[in-house]
């Protein structure tokens, strides 16, 4: 278990609600699904290592929670802009958040 944070570290972090606009497997991999993320009229790639629990067609269409300031990072040559936000229980047993009503994209998580 991580430490205690001040609210002000928190805050920090932009977290955000996305619409899924595209996924697809990451070529050469089972366990990494390339994201393409609407935000409200911005959009940014995520790459998830849920392959091996979903398809990518699991997420189109879907509303989900990311880390929107994340810094990107390469991951098996594709740029990851973001983080899709998921609760993890065991390796086989992760659900990723969603909102539990409809909420615009880009909307922001406080």
């Amino acid at each position: 278990m991580a430490g205690e944070v001040d609210i002000s570290e928190f805050r920090r972090l932009d977290l955000r609600i996305g619409r899924v606009i595209g996924a697809e497997r990451v070529k050469g991999t089972d366990r990494l699904i390339k994201l393409q993320v609407d935000f409200g009229g911005v959009r940014r790639q995520a790459i998830a290592g849920l392959g091996h629990i979903y398809e990518p067609e699991y997420f189109i269409g879907k509303l989900f929670a990311f880390v929107f300031n994340l810094k990107p990072r390469k991951i098996r040559g594709e740029l990851s802009e973001c983080m899709i936000l998921a609760a993890t229980a065991a390796e086989e047993n992760i659900a990723p958040l969603v909102p539990e009503k409809p909420v615009p994209e880009g909307t922001p998580i406080t």
